[in-house]
């Protein structure tokens, strides 16, 4: 197998002067996209990086994302992209963990940067043009030649452990990946993508992401997200498709000014994070008439998008996040691995190509994800008589707010660290702009008189921001069923009521 660098020199010898990536005012053609990625190549190996070592960054979106990716795999390196929202303490975890030979970061996040490896920081000139940082002096090596196997990708995501977890994605995953949403989507060299979600995401990188660049179509990439920008693409780019959160979409469909564009070129949007309400999807179709709302379901474990839903059933299988794609098979179990039947609801296991083979240095978290050959996601859910997925509960106890995911354990190991937190439990509830975000249930210690400033300031201090608990709710005491597990959908439930009591706004 060839490196993901390959199918860029097949459209650069093919067709150099197509447009492979368009940012801000410039426009990268393939042929240009291609040496720009060997001189970077040539410069990761002169700092010494060869095959099998981590090249990590911590960037937001830009051309230089995307080229620091394919040079990486060029020398059949592992890519490793870090959330650019996470504190120091959390970077340098990631970076530790996955050994990290080499960081590339953001000239805005330096100060945020602070590992014991070696350091390059890209300026707002170098994201637009990476060779003015490589340079072009020098011999360019040849690329590496890959197998399957062979680890492209290493993606840390929250989970119910006390730290994040590296998520192995081989070049297997990943080819398999994309070949799977050129099937679901209809990719085409004719496809032009809006990349506006973070590109350290799932979503943005890889649904349908850098399956596009491999047909030989088209990125509009932003920088960061911004609605009227997005509008505007659209409408001068004749964009076809677009992955956007939750939060994304509603921010275009609720902006006074959407009538000014033409969005006419816009043929399909895929959803993501959570349940998409009927309301939302018809307003969607009102709005964009020649495209169609793709609701979908898919993990960083599985490279995204396993299930999408088809044309015709949006309305009458609302609630559903899809079917399976072609190579991916979808089981519920009981808790005792046992099938269930259709309408029965379990835990939704996921086995194929683009499925991880596990976490980085992990063997006993990944024991515990399987089945045999089944991926166990954590969530809950249960498949129609027709093979369609519904997502009802999370096992993991993940909060979703903005397309984040945000485990609520991690938020929970820092919250204890206060001394005077007796009991704490984190929940998300519902948000009509985040769809979730974090609460904080507290049990301060008998005679302390707890100070929110200051558990706010404390939490500020070890997690990323959008981690930090949006509201802080006092109890005597914390539901627990006989085993003594705390009872969280029983909060839940306990304080959105009250929410909808004291809120005039619900």
């Amino acid at each position: 197998m060839v490196n993901l660098s390959s199918f860029l020199k097949y459209h650069a010898q093919r067709w150099p002067e197509n447009t492979a990536i368009v940012y801000e005012e410039s426009r990268i053609s393939y042929g240009a996209l291609w040496e720009r990625v060997r001189q970077l190549a040539r410069f990761l190996a002169e700092q010494g990086i060869s095959k099998g070592d981590v090249v990590a960054v911590f960037m937001k979106n830009s051309p230089a994302f995307i080229e620091i990716a394919c040079a990486s795999s060029y020398l059949g390196a592992v890519f490793l992209p870090i959330n650019y929202r996470l504190a120091t303490d959390e970077v340098a975890y990631i970076v530790g963990n996955a050994n990290a030979s080499l960081l590339i970061g953001d000239a805005e996040f330096d100060d945020i940067l602070q590992v014991n490896i070696p350091k390059h920081i890209l300026s707002d000139v170098m994201q637009k043009n990476i060779l003015e940082f490589s340079g072009v002096e020098g011999e360019v090596p040849e690329p590496c030649y890959v197998r399957p196997g062979d680890l492209f990708r290493l993606m840390y995501t929250s989970g119910t452990t006390d730290r994040p977890k590296g998520v192995m994605h081989s070049y297997d995953n990943f080819y398999w990946k994309s070949m799977e949403h050129v099937v679901v989507l209809g990719l085409s060299q004719q496809t032009r993508l809006l990349v506006t979600g973070p590109l350290y995401h799932v979503g943005a990188f890889d649904l349908p992401g850098m399956a596009v660049l491999w047909l030989g179509g088209m990125l509009k990439i932003h920088r960061e997200y911004d609605p009227l920008a997005v509008l505007s693409a659209i409408e001068t780019e004749k964009l076809t498709g677009a992955w956007l959160a939750p939060i994304m979409l509603a921010g275009i469909l609720e902006h006074p000014d959407k009538g000014n564009y033409d969005v006419g070129s816009l043929e399909w949007c895929i959803g993501g994070g959570e349940k998409t309400p009927e309301g939302r999807i018809l307003e969607f179709q009102k709005y964009f008439t020649n495209g169609r709302y793709i609701d979908a379901y898919g993990l960083t474990e599985s490279c995204s998008g396993d299930t999408f839903m088809e044309p015709g059933w949006e309305i009458d299988k609302i609630g559903s996040t899809g079917r399976a794609t072609p190579h991916v098979s979808i089981s519920i179990v009981d808790d005792a691995g046992k099938p269930l039947s259709p309408g029965e609801e379990g835990e939704i296991c996921l086995r194929g190509p683009k499925v991880t083979e596990g976490y980085w240095n992990d063997p006993a978290k990944t024991a515990e994800t399987r089945i045999g050959d089944w991926f166990k996601t954590g969530d809950v859910g249960l498949l129609d008589e027709d093979g369609f997925l519904y997502l009802t509960d999370r096992k993991k106890d993940m909060i979703i707010s903005g397309g984040e995911n945000i485990a609520s354990s991690e938020l929970e190991r820092v919250i204890y660290q206060m001394p005077d937190v007796l009991e704490a439990a984190v929940i998300g509830l519902p948000d009509d702009k985040w769809g979730e975000v974090p609460v904080a249930v507290i049990v301060p210690k008998e005679g302390v008189t707890f100070d929110e400033d200051a558990f706010l300031s404390h939490c500020r201090k070890h997690l990323a921001g959008f981690k930090v608990p949006k509201r802080v709710l006092l109890r005597d005491s914390l539901p627990r069923n006989p085993s003594g597990k705390i009872l969280k959908r029983v909060l839940r439930d306990e304080f959105a009521y009250k929410r909808k009591a004291t809120d005039p706004a619900d």
